[in-house]
């Protein structure tokens, strides 16, 4: 089958939906489907394009088995509002060349991924044109986190967006996202059940796993056999609550026996290096390889994942599953009765959004109780085994492919549609 993913992110950005496009299409390529991808240059999180790529010229390549097609783009250094508009319009622009030059390869699925909708009106363009099946897969719910975050204000300016939402939803094939909640705010969308899917994000729980010995991190970062690592690892941005980690960690300094690892890169790195200046039991540290990882996820004694009130259930933390892989205790904000705290419930102690204070007292409460720690650990450990395993991800984006190239034009696409299916 051919297949056309095209978004914003790609490899080799290690966070976030550049990281899970990618995973997706090599796996596609590895069970024998012809793939290409159209994205822009590697910036995020940094908001910087990455040393040795363009943010101003074409280009092509050939990467795990997949042909990748990069587009220019403006990347602001202060996205907020309008510039994070023009930012994601500048790509939505620049892309269609390379989206146009598809049409002679002509795809059975394209597939979009959002963020950013604003690439979808050329999606469904190319997918009417080459007669292929429109696929959209929402990471994020955009228009609502902006507005939620504060990222644009305006009453009219959300009129048009959700307008402009409503509309590109229902012009797809298939709709899918990461989570229950997410595709509840789908079908709330007005999407038809019959075209929407949940396609969790997944993590390779034989590569991400409990170590039977100490992190090479802790002899890297000076970190002594009686100190608990608290790890933040990820994207240091607006949606993810930082703040209340930082203050978490001021308020437990009179405890020498912790100590706070924060790992990214994002827009507030630098506020964030600011405020950990004057804490003792702080360590800042940026992205680090993706083949260390596990040795990175290992170092945690408990892994924390802060979140903002107003960001609930607009995203899933992609970085949740590595986190319950690693098979280390989890603190977690989450309001009750979103999805994630759903998905955390006895894997993990959860505490309410915004409340640096319960957050310290938790993160004390689990470094103090080994047993707990444990306990935890197994628990989160099991249901990623569950719930993100990537073959059984893949396996139903797959069957789902093929059910959408069968309902095209009906017996005579399904007797193509088994001629396209790999050997197992």
């Amino acid at each position: 089958m051919k297949l056309l993913l095209y978004g914003l992110n790609y490899a080799p950005e290690l966070t976030g939906t550049g990281k899970y496009t990618a995973e997706m299409a090599e796996a596609l390529a590895a069970r024998g489907h012809e793939v290409h991808v159209v994205c822009a240059p590697p910036y995020y999180p940094a908001w910087r394009v990455a040393a040795g790529w363009s943010a101003w010229r074409y280009g092509r390549e050939v990467r795990g088995g997949v042909t990748v097609r990069r587009a220019p783009l403006w990347v602001p250094s202060h996205p907020r509002g309008a510039t994070r508009v023009a930012h994601l319009a500048s790509f939505a622009l620049t892309s269609i060349l390379p989206m146009l030059a598809q049409w002679r390869w002509h795809p059975d699925v394209v597939i979009a991924i959002a963020p950013t909708l604003l690439c979808a009106p050329a999606a469904l363009a190319l997918a009417h044109a080459t007669r292929a099946r429109a696929w959209l897969h929402v990471q994020d719910f955009e228009v609502d986190a902006a507005f939620g975050l504060g990222l644009l204000v305006q009453p009219h300016a959300a009129r048009v967006a959700h307008a402009f939402e409503r509309a590109v939803l229902h012009r797809f094939d298939v709709v899918s996202s990461i989570s229950p909640k997410m595709v509840e705010r789908l079908l709330m969308l007005g999407v038809e059940p019959s075209r929407v899917l949940c396609l969790p994000n997944w993590v390779d729980v034989t590569t991400i796993r409990p170590l039977d010995r100490a992190s090479v991190y802790r002899q890297t970062l000076g970190i002594s056999d009686d100190e608990k690592v608290v790890l933040y690892a990820g994207n240091m941005g607006a949606k993810q609550g930082l703040e209340h980690l930082v203050s978490a960690a001021a308020l437990l300094e009179r405890r020498t026996d912790i100590r706070f690892v924060f790992c990214g890169d994002g827009l507030l790195r630098e506020e964030v290096a600011r405020q950990c200046a004057g804490l003792a039991n702080c360590v800042l540290i940026g992205l680090q390889p993706a083949a260390q990882l596990n040795e990175l996820l290992n170092v945690a004694d408990v892994h924390v994942l802060p979140q903002r009130a107003d960001a609930a259930d607009l995203v899933m933390p992609s970085k949740l599953a590595g986190m319950m892989a690693s098979g280390r205790a989890i603190v977690a904000m989450a309001r009750e009765g979103t999805q994630l705290a759903d998905t955390l419930a006895g894997r993990a102690v959860v505490v309410e959004p915004d409340d640096g204070p319960a957050l310290a007292r938790a993160i004390e409460a689990v470094a103090d109780d080994a047993q707990m720690r444990a306990r935890l650990g197994e628990s989160a450990r099991r249901y990623a085994m569950q719930a993100f395993s990537p073959d059984a991800v893949m396996e139903r984006l797959e069957q789902r492919l093929y059910g959408a190239l069968i309902d095209r034009t009906g017996p005579e696409t399904e007797t193509s549609a088994r001629t396209f299916r790999p050997p197992r």
